[in-house]
């Protein structure tokens, strides 16, 4: 058998016989093939290859045989040398001499070598078997469908491998819907979510082609972990290898569904050329596959029976009938490449060479096919391989996988028939008569005892018989024993061949076709092998394997049952009670016992209790068809509501708790006596199996009583018995029982046998309390109570006479009985009796005229007297009908009263005489008199009225002119031809038969021409309604989301809005387009008889079926009722069941227009699907025009679909999604979320920069960065990315002095302003109060708030330490003031502040240090080591002054913390006295004032005329807070004014006032007024009203706050104890918010009590509540507290400081202030060693020590001497030169 000889270049050949004959090395195959494979290959011009793909793969062939020719003989493979040509008829024989060219195949020749006519590379072929080591990323196989999960499905692989297949592996279309429900999950939006079925996707059986994506190993805690192979059955993935040209008929190929058509099914191939894809007709789906239920996304592996005409659309098929019948040749025998030969592809082989272990083949005569032990089918028969086949025979096998890593490519064959023919194994059950699952014959974990060894695999395992025909059980030799094995023969040894041993079924493969067993004896042993092992309800052991913890504490136990078996513990399932920690209980590790609750194998969840009532319990409810009444067991309650508890039992069960039957007391909140958890033992009351439903109860039957129930035992069905009314319901009455406590029921309609008005009146004259005689005993039904009484004449006449039916025995033909109506169905009406006995009166013993009315005209509990027709003592049923006499009770009559003759006057037909003319079917005339909406009210003659509703006067929607106003033809005084239906019932709304005739009778009659004609009227009813039929309906009555229809005058239904007209601009005015008494042509979608509900609609589309979620898809435009508005999205609602968000993204193409208020509820709109999240089953709409109306439509905001959309560069607008402390999510779809970096947001520094957004606000931003496969965007909204004509802000160099500025205020001081100058980079400067105005210094809190816009001069730039000195004055700007209006505008404007007080908005900078504090510190400001070099970083340092234990202290020694509360009776909140800043003002202060003109002072007051005192009565402060009701300064000089009368009670309620009055964004002023509050009640008040308005302020303002300022007036007033306990309760509950609290607690303990222990005791609490960054400047507090308070500890401070600065070394700001506080004290020595100290800290920059020798030495001039200064100049000499050579030794390094 000859090869084709390989390809090669001439060139090469030649160079290589040139060389000099050397010996060479036995190469190996891997290098010279890698080198082929990199080995660029020839190309001719044009770039394109000369060599198809079957020659690249037959080069590689040959070269793999001169390799091996090579190797065994030692000698050079034959060449043939040839220029480039191909030359397929060149052979070499085995001696390796050329055969001759001839157009067949030589015979092989075996005459003259001796060798067998086998190529040497033939005989290196290895058969190949799929395992876990020849699985690598890349690989395909085919499997089969075994297990189908919640979020994975598993595939049975080939030699019993199993594969996984997640949920987003499937498809693109199923992937795109598990992204939509991830990214909507938590999300409240009123809409409905429903996870993934993957059920309907895919099915047991089915054959798949996968790709392996991972061979990892599954992470468990302290082992290895199972191997986990991930599947992917994407087309993408599946169909890799293939090109277009590779999809020939009969080949199979992996598709997805795209969209399901009528007529089949439009498929995805997964290639990039979207032209290319799949059609399968409806036909070739499968017979067990429904078209109308394969979703989108679901995967085919189809065979290719054909190909459209334009080459792009191929026909493909998934039944296996067609598939897998390869006798009709559906195999795959010709390709034009390899690749074509995938998994799942049957082909034809020529048998090359059959081994033990399988066979060998070729296909297209270069293609290796090899099949294993077990594919080959040598596993599952007793036939040796060599006697079924022949080498040279050509077989049919099917692809099962590929190797990757094999060169030359190599492939498995299956070639087992179930895999061939692509279906479930074949087998039957143990009758044989019977095909069957082999599962259920054997499930899974079945312990066989008599496993008999069929055949022996050395090295590999046992095969053995299960007793399963046609099925056998292979042992791997892994699982013989617990031990190893080393060896296993087939003839000797415990394992051989014919031997019997005790089994356990550990699996079972599918592809395979065999069960998989184990011999090991701790298998057999072991209690579950999975999750389908455990049953409900079963006692179990295990171990606790970890805790779950959440916030709430631990949450839920994992238990381990068994090896990879785990079950959850909920919270309320740990123990009988409540444990507090139940982690001390439950310890890893620890063994316990547990009972299973339920089990979920397809979610491979299992859920234990650890209850002892519910272990100990003998009674187990898992299936509701098991219970019956009566029954008794443990529950869990599980929730608790208003009316009941629902109890909780095994498995699926549940059951309701009224709260009538918790207790035999009353209980009137469920929830005071029963907790969530609590077990409780109840009482099945009924249960209802099909339903799914049971009520239970708490009450003891043993409670009863013995009295009771001997009393209940001899109470008698139909006797007589006495009972006083103990409660009254809606349609029945509680009766107890006179001398017991039984209850009884008495329903309305039983105290009567008249109509139900006739009952309800009785009822009405009912009282609570009230005695009832005379009330028989009707049902006594032992396991329910309470009883049933009647007191029904005709039911207690029965019993006197002894006729009251009681039992079946008591019934023969032809007996007359009294009884009442049970229930009426389409059968008939169920009659009931005493004892619950019920028979049918069918409806054909009814009369005719009754067969038209709903329910037969009759009502539920009425009285009825009937004749035994038929009784049937075997099934315990008989039937009745109608009495025949004349004194009966008619079964359709409330009335039965015969109506006397009346004759007639003036007849309109001039025929009829008497009333009695007018039967059913009369044929006559009618005179209208009056012409309504919706019928014509008409005479028969003078006395008779009737009526002809509008239903019944027109047969077709043609026959009328006016469809708005049908009856508008028709007019008074004109005769008409009618025919009679009946009497008509005002009441309910319906006619009734001719008997029920009252004394003004009016009769319903018909014109419609059809039933003129014919008196066979065919008078519709809600029973001959179907679906999908139409109707002429008319409108009847108008709701706000509806209208009512009639379509006869029995038949009433409802037409939503929504399907009222497919346009949807009539929709808009339902009472002006669909008047009362309109036509409309409408279909029935849905009719309930039972319930009397009938649904229609009058859209085009709609059908009988009910619109969907699986309807609905992307694009499509429906209209849908508005349910809800705010301010950020739309609820629309299509259906019921179908309703969705309109995001502000999709309100409107201008997002600048998009406004969700200008939609009411109710609205009719129309909405485009935007978006389909099928998990969830969630929707989202558009109302963009563009996209509901015309797409030709001006579009300003792109609709953004995808991540996909969007490319970087991209300038786009969105909306404020979610501010984080990193930065902000911008919406710029419902599904595509931008991420905006801080550092994006602005040009500019923006210091609260979340101040400057908010939620929804729309923005405009450019796109920088795009990862479409994490589907992450990243935005910039900087105006330099965004505008093109951007300037840059302004900076320091940018202006000068003299130059005038705009800006903005940033903070408001006490001695100046800080303001921002507008279009800079953050530049701010400080304008003192001396440069504010020409006169006098004015007050800048009354002046300026924060944010006012003000234009400033520049005074003052000192650039090294970056501060700007502004000025205010108007003179700096007199060349503008006669422009503005005056220079008293511009007085008035600034003396106009509303007087608010200080800023107390949290994150703002401190409180500025007063004047003398900026002299002190101005000599070691900006020491620190801050890196921050920001504009504004000095400026804060001049307010804070380094670190703020500086800003803290004061002269007279105490802390500033506890000046909060202070409080002036004057009229002013105390503030701190700053004093007078002069740090960026010394310029100014040199400079003269200039003169200003004389001008008028202002003499219009607008408050009213008050003299130069101020306010001096109540009228006056009155007109003052007309014009400023929001300043609290004079509130509380309202408020001292009336102190100083004794007006207490006044000044409280102006107090109260304030805070009513004062507007709620001024926060600053309404504390002002709590304040004032709390200092008045402090003063004059109970310590309870303090405490009450104490409790008030801190719900309305900062609590906090209030604490600490409350504190403080209580020191003041020293109200010590009462100080003191509000500390401990501000410490439990801000301490972890404020270091400031500690330190006024701790001053509070050390100054004014003089408790130094507990003080002290505080700083250990406070480092553990506070923050880390808090903790250096809170000790450095406490330590300069010691120094401070005069019972402070200095050298404790001192100790404390060092401890700081030996952490802290290079901190001089913490080393200037020890030395300030030795200072302070005398102790100048100490504070001289302290700045000598500094000098020697090494790492501190030149730049720092050079102004801390500044320091020292100005030091040293207040507090030392000559000497003493000199020491500076030496120290500082020394430390130069020091630095200096240590400089020098780092170059020399």
């Amino acid at each position: 058998m000859g090869v084709m000889a390989p390809v090669k270049r001439k060139i090469a050949s030649q160079n290589e016989s040139t060389r000099p004959s050397k010996k060479r090395k036995p190469l190996t195959a891997g290098p010279l093939l890698a080198s082929l494979r990199q080995e660029e290959p020839s190309f001719p011009r044009g770039g394109a290859s000369v060599l198809t793909p079957l020659e690249h793969k037959q080069i590689q062939i040959q070269a793999r045989e001169d390799v091996l020719f090579e190797q065994e003989t030692g000698r050079k493979a034959p060449k043939n040398d040839f220029v480039g040509e191909e030359d397929h008829s060149d052979r070499f024989s085995d001696t390796g001499r050329p055969l001759p060219k001839a157009s067949k195949r030589p015979k092989p020749s075996t005459k003259s070598s001796g060798v067998k006519p086998k190529l040497e590379h033939e005989k290196s072929v290895r058969i190949e078997g799929l395992s876990y080591k020849r699985l690598v990323p890349g690989s395909m196989v085919l499997g089969q469908v075994s297990r189908i999960n919640r979020y994975d499905v598993a595939l049975s692989l080939a030699n019993n491998l199993t594969g996984y297949l997640p949920v987003t592996s499937v498809s693109d279309t199923l992937t795109a819907k598990v992204k939509r429900l991830a990214e909507a999950e938590g999300s409240d939006d009123g809409t409905q979510e429903q996870d993934i079925d993957l059920t309907s996707y895919f099915f047991v059986g089915q054959y798949l082609r996968a790709y392996v994506v991972s061979t990892e190993r599954e992470a468990i805690a302290g082992n290895k972990g199972k191997r986990h192979i991930e599947l992917s059955v994407r087309p993408e993935l599946a169909n890799s290898s293939l090109k277009k040209t590779d999809l020939v008929i009969n080949s199979m190929v992996q598709a997805s569904v795209r969209s399901v058509e009528d007529h089949g099914l439009i498929m995805e191939l997964g290639f990039e050329d979207d032209a290319v894809r799949g059609f399968m007709s409806s036909k070739e789906i499968g017979k067990s596959t429904d078209l109308s239920r394969v979703p989108k996304g679901a995967v085919f592996l189809c065979l290719i029976t054909g190909v459209g005409s334009n080459g792009n659309v191929f026909k493909l098929s998934a039944d296996t009938e067609k598939a897998g019948n390869l006798k009709k040749g559906n195999f795959l025998t010709d390709a034009p490449t390899i690749d074509c030969y995938l998994p799942g592809t049957a082909v034809e082989i020529l048998l090359s060479d059959i081994t033990k272990s399988g066979i060998i083949g070729k296909a297209m005569g270069v293609l290796d096919l090899t099949a294993d032990l077990i594919h080959s089918g040598a596993a599952a028969s007793a036939k040796a391989l060599d006697t079924k086949y022949h080498v040279g025979d050509k077989i049919k096998g099917r692809i099962i996988c590929s190797f990757p890593e094999i060169q030359p490519t190599k492939l498995g064959l299956s070639l087992l028939e179930h895999v061939t023919s692509l279906k479930m194994h074949p087998t039957s059950s143990k009758s044989g008569s019977e095909a069957t699952s082999p599962t259920s014959i054997l499930p899974v974990s079945t312990i066989v005892p008599d496993a008999r060894v069929a055949k022996v695999e050395p090295g590999l395992g046992l095969l053995v018989d299960i007793g399963v025909k046609g099925i056998r059980g292979f042992v791997h030799i892994s699982r013989i024993a617990d031990g190893k094995i080393e060896d296993i023969a087939q003839d000797t040894g415990p394992y051989k061949v014919g031997t019997v041993h005790k089994a356990r079924v550990i699996g079972y493969n599918s592809m395979d076709g065999l069960f998989i067993v184990s011999l090991e004896p701790k298998v057999i042993a072991q209690p579950f092998l999975s999750i389908d092992d455990v049953q409900v309800g079963q006692i179990v052991k295990g171990t606790v394997e970890r805790l779950l913890l959440k916030e709430t504490g631990i949450t839920g136990i994992i238990v381990s049952l068994a090896e990879g078996i785990t079950g959850l513990v909920p919270e309320i399932h740990f123990s009988d009670i409540h444990l507090q920690h139940p982690e001390r209980k439950f310890k890893e590790g620890a063994s316990i016992t547990a009972r299973v609750l339920s089990t979920s194998p397809a979610e491979r969840q299992l859920r234990l209790t650890l209850k002892k009532t519910l272990i100990h319990s003998e009674e187990i409810w898992k299936s509701y068809d098991d219970l019956k009444p009566g029954f008794e067991a443990p529950g869990t309650i599980i929730k608790i509501i208003s009316s009941g508890a629902i109890v909780q039992f095994y498995g699926p069960v549940r059951g309701f708790l009224p709260v009538s039957e918790m207790s035999e007391s009353y209980i009137e909140d469920p929830k005071k006596h029963f907790r969530s958890g609590q077990v409780v033992k109840v009482r099945l009351v009924s249960v209802d199996p099909t339903e799914n439903r049971m009520i239970v109860s708490c009450k003891d039957p043993s409670v009863f009583g013995a009295m009771q129930q001997e009393q209940l035992d001899s109470l008698v069905v139909g006797s007589t018995v006495r009972g006083t009314v103990s409660e009254k319901a809606i349609d029945e009455i509680v009766v107890e029982l006179e001398g017991s406590k039984l209850k009884a029921l008495l329903s309305f309609e039983h105290l009567t046998d008249g109509s139900a008005s006739k009952s309800s009146t009785a009822a009405k004259k009912i009282r609570v309390g009230q005695e009832l005689k005379d009330l028989m005993v009707l049902n006594k039904a032992m396991g329910k109570r309470p009883l049933q009484l009647t007191c029904k004449p005709s039911l207690m006449k029965a019993a006197q006479s002894e006729k009251l039916v009681k039992h079946l025995g008591d019934l023969h033909n032809g007996l007359e009985v009294d009884g009442f109506v049970n229930n009426a169905t389409s059968d008939g009406v169920f009659v009931e009796f005493a004892n619950g006995i019920s028979g049918l009166l069918h409806k054909s013993k009814l009369p005719e005229e009754a067969l038209l009315l709903p329910e037969y005209g009759m009502r539920k509990h009425q009285s009825i007297a009937v004749q035994v027709l038929t009784v049937d003592h075997a099934q315990h049923r008989f039937s009745l009908t109608l009495k025949s006499t004349p004194q009966s009770e008619a079964a359709t009559s409330e009335n039965a009263s015969s109506v006397p003759e009346q004759p007639l006057s003036h007849p309109v037909d001039g025929i009829s005489t008497n009333i009695n003319d007018f039967n059913v079917g009369k044929l006559t005339q009618a005179r209208i008199t009056s012409v309504k909406d919706t019928q014509l009210n008409v005479h028969l003659a003078d006395t008779v009225q009737g009526r002809i509703d509008v239903s019944e006067i027109f047969d077709s929607l043609e026959d009328i002119n006016d469809r708005k106003h049908p009856l508008k033809q028709f007019h008074p005084k004109q005769v008409v031809p009618v025919r009679v239906l009946g009497m008509h019932d005002s009441r309910n709304h319906r006619f009734l038969p001719i008997t029920h005739r009252s004394k003004h009778p009016v009769f319903e009659l018909t014109a419609k021409p059809s039933n003129l004609a014919s008196k066979a009227m065919d008078i519709l009813t809600m029973e001959k309604v179907s679906v999908d039929s139409r109707y002429l309906v008319y409108v009847n009555n108008i709701a706000e989301d509806c209208v009512w229809v009639n379509l006869s005058p029995n038949v009433r239904g409802r037409i939503k809005a929504l399907s009222l007209s497919d346009d949807v601009s009539l929709l808009k005015d339902l009472s002006k387009n669909f008047p009362v008494g309109s036509a409309l042509k409408a279909k029935v979608v849905h009719v309930d008889v039972a319930n009397n509900r009938l649904d229609l609609s009058c859209r085009s589309g709609d059908s009988a079926k009910p619109l969907t979620f699986g309807d609905l898809s992307v694009g499509m435009v429906l209209p849908g009722r508005v349910t809800r508005v705010n301010e950020r999205q739309i609820m629309v609602q299509l259906t019921d069941s179908l309703s969705g968000p309109v995001s502000l993204g999709d309100i409107a193409d201008d997002y600048s227009t998009a406004n969700p208020t200008i939609y009411e509820k109710n609205q009719i709109v129309r909405v485009c699907i935007r978006g389909l999240d099928i998990p969830n089953k969630r929707i989202h709409f558009s109302t963009r025009p563009s996209k509901t109306l015309s797409s030709s439509l001006p579009v300003e905001d792109r609709e953004i679909t995808a991540v996909s959309d969007l490319k970087i560069n991209d300038v786009v607008r969105g909306f404020v999604k979610n501010l984080a402390d990193n930065g902000l999510f911008v919406s710029l779809a419902y599904n595509v979320t931008a991420f905006v970096r801080v550092s994006d947001l602005s040009d500019l520094f923006l210091k609260d920069w979340k101040s400057e957004f908010e939620i929804d606000q729309l923005v405009k931003g450019k796109v920088i960065q795009v990862d479409k496969d994490l589907k992450h965007v990243q935005m910039s909204l900087k105006r330099s990315h965004i505008d093109k004509d951007y300037q840059p802000p302004l900076t320091l160099d940018d202006i000068g002095v003299g130059q005038v500025v705009t800006g903005k205020v940033r903070k408001v001081e006490a001695f100046g302003v800080f303001i921002v100058i507008d279009n800079s980079a953050n530049i701010s400067g400080l304008c003192h109060k001396s440069q504010m105005a020409d006169r006098n210094s004015p007050d800048p809190k009354k002046l300026y708030d924060v944010g006012d816009s003000v234009k400033a001069k520049i005074l003052k730039i000192d650039r090294d330490t970056r501060r700007i000195s502004l000025g205010l004055k108007a003179s700096f700007f007199r060349s503008e003031i006669d422009a503005d209006g005056g220079e008293e505008e511009i007085i008035e404007r600034l003396i106009g502040g509303d007087g608010s007080d200080e800023d107390n908005e949290v994150g703002k900078i401190k409180d500025m240090l007063a004047e003398d504090m900026d002299e002190a510190l101005e000599g070691w400001e900006g020491l620190e080591d801050v890196d921050d070099k920001e504009s504004d970083t000095d400026m804060e340092n001049a307010e804070e002054g380094g670190v703020s234990v500086k800003a803290d202290l004061r002269e007279d020694g105490n802390m500033q913390g506890l000046a909060a509360g202070g409080f002036d009776w004057t009229g002013g909140i105390s503030l701190t006295n700053a004093g007078d800043s002069s740090s960026d003002t010394d310029a100014q202060a040199s400079q003269p004032k200039r003169k200003k003109r004389r001008k008028a002072e202002p003499q219009t007051d607008l408050t009213g005329n008050l003299d130069a005192h101020g306010p001096q009565s109540v009228a006056d402060f009155e007109r003052l807070l007309l014009g400023r009701p929001n300043e609290s300064g004079l509130w509380v000089r309202y408020m001292a004014f009336q102190l100083e009368l004794s007006e207490v009670d006044k000044a409280r309620e102006i107090a109260e006032r304030a805070l009513r009055t004062i507007h709620i964004r001024e926060q600053d002023e309404k504390l002002n007024m709590w304040m004032a509050l709390l200092n008045l009640e402090n003063a004059y008040g109970t310590d309870d009203a303090l405490d009450n308005a104490f409790a008030r302020a801190c719900q309305y303002c900062d609590s906090l706050d209030i604490h600490m300022r409350l504190a403080s007036t209580l020191i003041q007033s020293g109200k010590h104890e009462k100080a003191e306990s509000l500390y401990i309760k501000a410490l439990s509950k801000h301490g972890s918010e404020s270091d400031t609290l500690w330190l006024n607690v701790a001053t509070f303990y050390l100054t004014t009590l003089n408790q130094a222990s507990k003080a002290h005791a505080l700083l250990p609490r406070a480092l553990q509540s506070l923050p880390k960054h808090t903790h250096l400047q809170l000790t450095s507090h406490f330590a300069a507290l010691e120094f401070k308070s005069p019972n402070g500890d200095a050298e404790r401070g001192r100790t404390m400081f060092e401890g700081i600065l030996g952490s802290f070394p290079k901190r001089l700001d913490i080393w200037s202030i020890l030395i300030d506080l030795e200072t302070s004290r005398g102790d100048k020595d100490r504070a001289r060693g302290l700045f000598e100290r500094v000098t020697k800290v090494k790492g501190v920059k030149a730049g720092k020590m050079k102004k801390w020798f500044q320091k020292w030495e100005k030091w040293e001039k207040a507090h030392g001497n000559e000497r003493s200064q000199g020491r500076v100049g030496k120290v500082a000499e020394a430390y130069v030169r020091r630095v200096a050579e240590e400089k020098g030794k780092e170059m020399e390094v």
